[in-house]
């Protein structure tokens, strides 16, 4: 262990954050501790499966093109997008950990990986282009995108079945939250005070 963690990004997450565990919590709470051991016991190994989804802009890409949406809106914001639609964005503060997870899933072929990942994002055409293509330069797959064109991110999050989210928007962490654990990314134009 590092003596250290400055400068790095430490995300502390449970299990069942991560992993679908709800029956085997049930058997915890209906039945107690020694049948939840035998549960876990039998059920030892099965891979679990966790779906865990990131928001766009601030959290897996910098917030260069929210700057651009918060300072002179969205005609703005669309016309800065499709100018720049061949140009990756850069990445922000989730990056690496996105990267991560697919060095993991890359180890398995797409059918029978154990982690599922989607992008999230309010965007919506033409502005989907560049984030295609972002992810594309970082040779980075994602198994889902959903650009909801400005919709409500919680019932998506539900349908998609996500175990986790990260979004750098309070109000969609809230509405997130009332599906999925959520976690909020403290970053970006989005939450300077």
């Amino acid at each position: 262990m590092p003596e250290s963690f400055d400068g790095k990004l430490v995300v502390a997450i449970s299990s069942r954050a991560l992993f679908d565990l709800e029956e085997s919590n049930r058997v915890f709470d209906e039945q107690g501790v020694a049948a939840y051991h035998a549960y876990q016991r039998k059920h030892e190994d099965e891979i679990l499966k966790p779906r865990i989804a990131f928001d766009g802009d601030a959290v897996l890409f910098s917030d260069e093109t929210e700057k651009v949406y918060k300072r002179d809106g969205l005609e703005a914001f669309t016309k800065s997008e499709t100018d720049a639609a061949r140009e990756p964005l850069s990445g922000g503060p989730f990056k690496n950990f996105l990267a991560a997870l697919h060095r993991i899933q890359s180890e398995y072929p797409p059918e029978r990986s154990p982690i599922r990942t989607a992008l999230v994002t309010a965007r919506g055409a033409p502005a989907h282009e560049r984030v295609i293509r972002t992810l594309r330069a970082w040779n980075i797959r994602i198994d889902e995108a959903l650009f909801l064109g400005g919709l409500d991110k919680g019932r998506f999050l539900k349908a998609f079945g996500a175990d986790i989210f990260f979004d750098d928007q309070q109000g969609h962490c809230e509405s997130a939250s009332m599906h999925v654990a959520t976690g909020h990314v403290p970053f970006g134009v989005a939450n300077q005070k």
